[in-house]
């Protein structure tokens, strides 16, 4: 779920759009699979490190290796791992309000995790690394906001920032939500045209539509999953405009909620290593046909 999502959204789901763009990709949803939206505000709390699964990290090339030439070769693709595991240790430091551009929010949260104990952040880095290695593959330089280098955050104005700085083609924000049982199906969350302060997605709201709307028609496809029950009026998108993530982004960017993590259905998608593999090429299939146009 969103770590910068402490306020109740503001959802103006652009159904025409963002329906059109899916229905052009010819697919067919298989209802009741999927992820959910974050309702929780990132406040779900993380397990225990004993009751965290081992999750081993997909391998990808060395920074020294070249990365093989492809259709992404030449592009620069910022992941960004919602939350971080080490943030549960410093709460003081994440409750520490930034500047998002129209007002303050808390620097980063913690997470939701599984009823048995799986957190959102352990997710959101292994997705982020099958992300990585896919992307790679096609040439693609691939960044990461944070690779639990960091004992906590990054918060959420220098995650837009490292997108901006990038100067990414595109910046896709990993999360899963901590919705109500019976909440299912994924979603993707797009910048809302927002301008005050230092927050100004003018430049970004239409380029974010499309790679938003082309990785939940991928998505779909490649997991089987259905778009949200009950976020976005079944077009798997939803436009907010209190993320501070998107807020200061200065380049294409969405946040993915992939699913949720409290449904028990959505929950045994989210642990299955197999599903997360498949959640990575849905996304990774949504971005090179956004960044090929």
């Amino acid at each position: 779920m969103p770590y910068d999502d402490s306020v109740p959204p503001t959802r103006r789901a652009r159904p025409l759009l963002l329906a059109a763009a899916l229905a052009s990709l010819c697919l067919t949803t298989v209802a009741g699979c999927g992820g959910s939206p974050d309702t929780t505000d990132g406040a779900g709390a993380d397990a225990s490190p004993s009751a965290t699964p081992t999750v081993p990290a997909s391998p990808s090339p060395s920074p020294a290796e070249p990365l093989p030439r492809g259709p992404l070769t030449g592009r620069t693709v910022v992941i960004d791992p919602g939350h971080n595991p080490r943030n549960r240790e410093h709460t003081e430091e994440i409750n520490e309000k930034v500047d998002i551009g129209t007002g303050r929010k808390e620097c980063d949260t913690t997470g939701t995790s599984t009823d048995a104990g799986y957190p959102e952040a352990r997710f959101t880095l292994d997705v982020s690394h099958r992300l990585r290695e896919l992307l790679q593959a096609q040439g693609a330089r691939v960044l990461l906001t944070h690779d639990e280098d960091r004992p906590f955050g990054p918060c959420i104005d220098e995650r837009a920032r490292i997108g901006n700085e990038a100067k990414a083609d595109a910046v896709v924000s990993v999360h899963a939500d901590g919705s109500a049982v019976g909440n299912r199906g994924f979603h993707v969350i797009l910048p809302a045209a927002v301008k005050g302060g230092g927050a100004d997605t003018s430049k970004i709201v239409k380029s974010s539509a499309d790679l938003g709307a082309r990785i939940a028609g991928h998505f779909v496809r490649t997991t089987g999953s259905a778009p949200s029950n009950y976020i976005g009026g079944g077009t798997g998108l939803d436009t907010r405009n209190d993320l501070g993530g998107l807020n200061l982004s200065t380049v294409p960017k969405v946040f993915v909620e992939c699913g949720n993590m409290r449904d028990p259905k959505d929950a045994a998608l989210l642990t299955s290593a197999s599903w997360r593999q498949k959640a990575a090429q849905g996304m990774v299939d949504g971005i090179a046909d956004h960044l090929k146009g």
